[in-house]
C-alpha cells in the first residue's frame, strides 16, 4: 500500500474492515454468489482522488464475464429460492440486508469517502444513511404490488383482472458521483418486484459495492440475485446494455452516453429508464428569504464538490435583491472547508479525477472569455489531489456556454431578471429539465411558476430536498422514467391481462 494512503488510514483511525479491504490490494467482482477475477485476469487500477495515489486493483470484466453474470441472474430469476419467495419473505430479507448495512455503516462510508473523494460527514448521512432508508421504505412495497379487476362487455359471463409480474433480469449502470447510493437506487426496486440484477459500477468507484456484496452474502442474499461486474463502459457496459437476455436497462449518467444506452437497449426492445444530465435553475424573487437561497446553493451546487446531476447550477435573481444575494453567497463560501475526505471537518472534497478537474478548469476559462464576472473562486487550493475552489460567476447571459452546459463541479452562474415572465423564459431556456426551484413567500406565485417550469421536480424555498418516497427523474434531455417512490416499481413490472369465461 502507498505510504500516503497508509498515513491517511492511521491519521483518521479507520475501521479494521476498511484497512483490511485496502491492504488486500486487490478485490474481486461478484458473480453467481462468488468473488471472481476477469476471465483474462485483466485489472483496473483504482485511485484516491484526494492525492492521485493508487488504492487497489479490481477485475476488468470481459464480454464473457458479463455473459456469465447475466446467465447467473437468469437462473436465479427462475430458481424457487428467489422466485417463490412470498412478498413478506422478500420484505424480511430486504430489512435484514438494511440491518446488515447499518452494522457496517462506518466502513461503507469510509470506503466511499476514500474512493469517490466524498466528505465523510455528508457521506455517512446521505450516501449510507439514505441508502439504508431507501431499502426500509421500499421493503414495505413488496406486499402492495397489485393488479385490478375489470368489467368487460364480452358475451356471456366473464371475470377479468390484471396481474403485475417482474420483468426479469435488469442490467444497471451507475455513475461515479454517487457510487453506493445510485447502486441502491438501481437494485432495491428490482428486488422488491422479484427481478434479478447485473450491475456495473463506474470504473473509478467500485469499492463500496464490492464490500456491500461481501456483507450481504453473509446476510443471506440468494445466489445470483445480484451480480456486480467491474470494468470499462466500452467493454462491460456496452455488452451489458445490448445483451439479448437483459429485459430491463437502468442507466444513470451523462445525456450523450444515455442516448447510446437507449439505442442499444432498443435493439432488443428491452425496457429502459435513463436518468441523465441537468442544468437546474433556481429562481429567486425579491420577497425570498436570502438564507433559503444560500442554504439551497450549499446543499446542491456546493455539495459533493458540485458533482450532483440535479444541482441548482443556474441562479436567476430578481434585480432589486441581486446585489444582496450575490454578496451573501460569496460571504457564505468562507465557511467551506476543503480538505481530506476522511477529515470530519471537511465539507468539500476533491473532484473525482484529473480529467474532471481539467474539464471544470476549462469551463472556468470559457466563462471568463465569454465576459462573465468572476465573483470568487476560479482556482485550486495549494494541495495535492483534484481540488477546485467553489466558484461563482455573475452577470451571465443565457447564450453563454457556462449557463447552457453541465459543468458538473462547484460552479454557480448568477444573473438578474425583472419580471416573472422573464424568469420563466430564462429558466426553461435549456435542453435539460431535471429539477428547478422557486424562492418566494407568495403562495400564488409558487403555484403559477411551479406549473410552468419544465422540470421533473420543483422545489420551493429549498433545492435538492430528495426523499425516497418521491419519484426522481427529468423532462426533456434529462431522461426517461423515474427512480424512487412507488412510481419506480412500474418500470420493473409487466402487466398481464387475464380473461376467464365462466
Amino acid at each position: 500500500m502507498d505510504t500516503t494512503i497508509q498515513a491517511m488510514l492511521d491519521r483518521y483511525s479507520v475501521t479494521p474492515e476498511t484497512r483490511a479491504f485496502l491492504e488486500a490490494g486487490h478485490q474481486k467482482m461478484f458473480i453467481d454468489g462468488q468473488f471472481v477475477d476477469a476471465s483474462d485476469n485483466a485489472t483496473l487500477s483504482i485511485e484516491d482522488p484526494s492525492n492521485g495515489k493508487h488504492l487497489i486493483t479490481v477485475p476488468s470484466a470481459t464480454c464473457q464475464d458479463v455473459d456469465r453474470a447475466v446467465a447467473a441472474a437468469n437462473q436465479a430469476f427462475c430458481n424457487a429460492s428467489w422466485a417463490d419467495l412470498k412478498p413478506m419473505e422478500r420484505q424480511a430479507l430486504l430489512l435484514k440486508l438494511a440491518d446488515t448495512m447499518e452494522e457496517h455503516a462506518q466502513t461503507l462510508a469510509e470506503l466511499e469517502s476514500i474512493d469517490a473523494g466524498k466528505a465523510i460527514g455528508g457521506c455517512m448521512e446521505v450516501d449510507v444513511g439514505g441508502s439504508i432508508e431507501l431499502i426500509r421504505y421500499m421493503a414495505g412495497w413488496t406486499s402492495k404490488i397489485e393488479g385490478a379487476t375489470r368489467n368487460l362487455s364480452l358475451p356471456g359471463d366473464t371475470i377479468a383482472y390484471t396481474l403485475k409480474e417482474p420483468v426479469g433480469v435488469v442490467g444497471a449502470i451507475v455513475p461515479w458521483n454517487w457510487p453506493l447510493n445510485m447502486s441502491l437506487w438501481k437494485i432495491v426496486a428490482p428486488l422488491v418486484t422479484g427481478c434479478t440484477i447485473v450491475l456495473k459500477p463506474a470504473e473509478q468507484t467500485p469499492m463500496s459495492m464490492l464490500y456491500l456484496m461481501r456483507i450481504w452474502q453473509q446476510g443471506g442474499l440468494p445466489k445470483g440475485v445480484i451480480n456486480i461486474v467491474t470494468g470499462t463502459g466500452a467493454v462491460a457496459g456496452n455488452h451489458l446494455v445490448s445483451h439479448p437476455d437483459i429485459q430491463k436497462v437502468s442507466f444513470t449518467g451523462s445525456t450523450p452516453t444515455g442516448k447510446k444506452v437507449g439505442q442499444a437497449a432498443m435493439q432488443n426492445l428491452s425496457h429502459v429508464t435513463l436518468e441523465l444530465g441537468g442544468k437546474s435553475a433556481m429562481v429567486a424573487f425579491e420577497d425570498a428569504c436570502v438564507d433559503d437561497i444560500v442554504n439551497a446553493a450549499h446543499q446542491s451546487i456546493f455539495f459533493n464538490s458540485g458533482q450532483v446531476c440535479s444541482a441548482g447550477s443556474r441562479l436567476y435573481v430578481q434585480r432589486s435583491v441581486y446585489p444582496t444575494v450575490l454578496e451573501a453567497l460569496s460571504t457564505s463560501l468562507e465557511s467551506v472547508v476543503i480538505g481530506d475526505p476522511l477529515d470530519p471537518n471537511t465539507t468539500q472534497g476533491p473532484q473525482i479525477s484529473q480529467q474532471q478537474l481539467d474539464r471544470i478548469r476549462e469551463y472556468i476559462e470559457v466563462g471568463k472569455q465569454e465576459g462573465a464576472r468572476l465573483v470568487c473562486g476560479g482556482d485550486s487550493p495549494a494541495r495535492p489531489g483534484y481540488y477546485v475552489n467553489p466558484t461563482i460567476f455573475a452577470d451571465t447571459t443565457n447564450d453563454m456556454r457556462i449557463v447552457q452546459e453541465e459543468i458538473f463541479g462547484p460552479v454557480l452562474v448568477v444573473q438578474p431578471f425583472d419580471t416573472e415572465e422573464e424568469a420563466l423564459a430564462l429558466a426553461n431556456d435549456n435542453i435539460y429539465g431535471l429539477a428547478a426551484s422557486v424562492f418566494t413567500r407568495d403562495v400564488s406565485r409558487v403555484h403559477r411558476v411551479m406549473r410552468k417550469l419544465q422540470a421533473g421536480t420543483v422545489f420551493v424555498n429549498t433545492h435538492d430536498a430528495v426523499d425516497v418516497a418521491m419519484p426522481f427523474g427529468g423532462y426533456k434531455q434529462s431522461g426517461i422514467g423515474k427512480d424512487l417512490g412507488p412510481e419506480q416499481l412500474d418500470h420493473y413490472l409487466e402487466t398481464k391481462s387475464v380473461v376467464i369465461q365462466l
